[in-house]
């Protein structure tokens, strides 16, 4: 068994996203997946569950609030219009043996109760935290400021979120805008607040 965090996903409106659309989305949270994984060394898996459902393990679970939000930039900044909704857990678990263990194959504590609050998620909530009052509370206020990001917000967001805290200048170098660009996206997209939230609950376990 393992102490892990667990995000359980679903894609909204996914209907309404052609099934190459769809597979779009879940390139781009494999590959969120693997930037999470690089913040800390630790490892973070994914697995996709049926047509439009996924499920995130992560290794150093003080990344799990942080890799929620950059998740719904990551999407947003391909179009502000698709989102996920996301229920997250912290607790025990076992993963299946191997390199990138199928979490459809994965049991435990964390992995129930991270699954059966994905369901109780309505609109026009998309996030929550099964065992976390302080952090289930900030992640509503978040999920409130992040439903509210321009496809040019998110794409600054995503950038800033790493724990490595790039400069602006890097930001705007990444973009391919200027650093007073990435300032005014920055600043009208939240992220000061909800980088100082970030810091201030990183060790909160309550």
């Amino acid at each position: 068994m393992i102490h892990c965090a667990v995000i359980t996903g679903d894609i909204v409106d996914s209907t309404a996203l052609s099934a190459a659309r769809l597979d779009t989305v879940f390139q781009e949270l494999s590959g969120a997946t693997r930037e999470i994984a690089l913040w800390s060394n630790a490892p973070a898996y994914l697995s996709r569950r049926g047509g439009d459902g996924w499920q995130m393990a992560l290794i150093q679970p003080d990344h799990a609030l942080r890799a929620a939000i950059f998740l719904q930039a990551i999407l947003r900044r391909m179009d502000q219009d698709i989102e996920t909704r996301m229920a997250i857990a912290t607790g025990s678990g076992q993963l299946a043996e191997g390199d990138s263990p199928d979490l459809n194959a994965a049991h435990g504590d964390v992995f129930t109760r991270s699954g059966r609050l994905l369901p109780e998620i309505k609109k026009p909530f998309l996030m929550d935290w099964a065992d976390a009052p302080a952090k289930a509370t900030a992640l509503r206020l978040m999920d409130y400021i992040a439903q509210g990001w321009t496809a040019a917000q998110a794409r600054a967001v995503a950038e800033a979120l790493s724990p490595v805290k790039p400069t602006r200048q890097q930001i705007a170098t990444n973009l391919g805008i200027s650093r007073q660009a990435v300032n005014q996206a920055l600043w009208s997209a939240g992220y000061l607040f909800i980088e100082d939230a970030l810091a201030k609950l990183n060790s909160d376990t309550t």
